[in-house]
């Protein structure tokens, strides 16, 4: 794409100090750490050299290094591995979401909290959680790359992920039209059809808004029209219009509104699903949650659920859980404190022990 390329100077100036004459005769002593760190960055250098618009900042070589680090350590039969997909420019009203994925990385490693889980895994043990950085997005558009060909290099980024078994990607966007080249991703990889468990204030089903059918109130339609999910459950549901009604009937979604939550709460909070497809996807919209506990996003919906409530929602669902997304976090409208990163990151924290095993 237009001859540019994508250079991590930055491991290159490394690579050169730590072989300079002086670094290479302290290191004699010691040839096989010296070769591992050799070995590692001849591959870093050799995924950092790119053509515009394709994978950037050696994404292919992280997830080669964790999947292999992982396999090492053995006894893990899935492991979560973050993928950062900065997308905002699809959002109908702020842009935000896409400066998410720094604030949750580093509020996951707060030092206010620790790295267990509430069932008991623990963060620190590449088994459970690795990260593969972002995709380069912003990168590539500055090369002129359109959207069909961005959700492409989405859809890709993820099944690179996949191919390094057992790692399973755990998303963290970006605004919620990361959700359907995911999803497509993880159902062509798997060879068929999802169950999805959406959690959202809306039903982001529209054919299309405002004029862009990629747009973050429509990645389910796209989901649906591609068959890569068998069933659909949208959860948290409180700002939905006709379309979003009739979009719901047409593709047979099962839509749980926050009005009838109170009568629908015991079963949602003891779901069982992925019997006969390929596993269950789990996307998470912060703003699913009452303002009150995450006043960080675009679209503030009071009446929403509690954060108790979504975590009996995941802890208690039954199913083998191949991938999940968590997406909307508003950094620009968070709390000084990063009162909702924190959430996102919880989110995020419960999410990896439901998919680690």
């Amino acid at each position: 794409m237009h001859g540019f390329f994508v250079i991590n100077w930055i491991s290159a100036e490394l690579l050169f100090t730590y072989l300079s004459p002086n670094r290479f005769a302290s290191v004699q002593s010691n040839l096989l750490p010296c070769f591992w760190f050799c070995i590692y960055f001849f591959f870093l250098l050799s995924a950092s050299i790119q053509p515009c618009g394709e994978l950037g900042g050696g994404g292919f070589t992280m997830a080669k290094l964790k999947g292999e680090l992982v396999r090492a350590l053995g006894g893990a039969k899935a492991s979560t591995s973050l993928l950062g997909v900065p997308l905002g420019h699809n959002s109908s009203f702020l842009q935000g979401p896409a400066f998410a994925p720094p604030r949750i990385r580093e509020a996951i490693w707060c030092g206010s909290t620790n790295s267990t889980t509430e069932e008991g895994k623990d963060l620190n043990d590449p088994r459970v959680l690795t990260d593969v950085g972002d995709v380069s997005i912003q990168e590539i558009r500055d090369c002129g790359v359109d959207d069909d060909r961005l959700m492409k290099v989405i859809s890709d980024s993820v099944k690179l992920v996949m191919e390094e078994d057992p790692l399973r990607p755990l998303v963290l966007g970006g605004d919620h039209s990361i959700s359907f080249p995911v999803v497509r991703a993880v159902s062509e990889k798997l060879g068929g059809p999802v169950d999805i468990l959406h959690l959202d204030a809306h039903p982001d089903i529209y054919h299309s808004f405002e004029g862009n059918k990629y747009s973050h109130a429509s990645p389910f339609a796209r989901i649906m029209e591609g068959g890569y999910a068998r069933r659909l459950l949208q959860v948290g549901i409180r700002s939905i219009t006709s379309e979003g009604r009739e979009q719901g009937k047409r593709f047979g979604v099962e839509q749980y509104e926050m009005r009838t939550f109170s009568r629908d709460q015991h079963f949602l909070e003891n779901l069982k699903l992925g019997e006969g497809v390929k596993g269950v996807y789990i996307s998470v919209d912060v703003d699913c949650l009452d303002p009150a506990f995450a006043p960080g996003v675009s679209h503030i919906e009071p009446g929403g659920l509690s954060f108790r409530n979504v975590l009996n929602i995941l802890h208690n669902l039954q199913a083998d859980v191949v991938a999940a997304d968590v997406v909307e976090l508003n950094p620009q409208r968070d709390t000084v404190d990063g009162m909702t990163a924190m959430v996102a990151a919880k989110l995020v924290r419960e999410l990896t022990a439901k998919i680690s095993k």
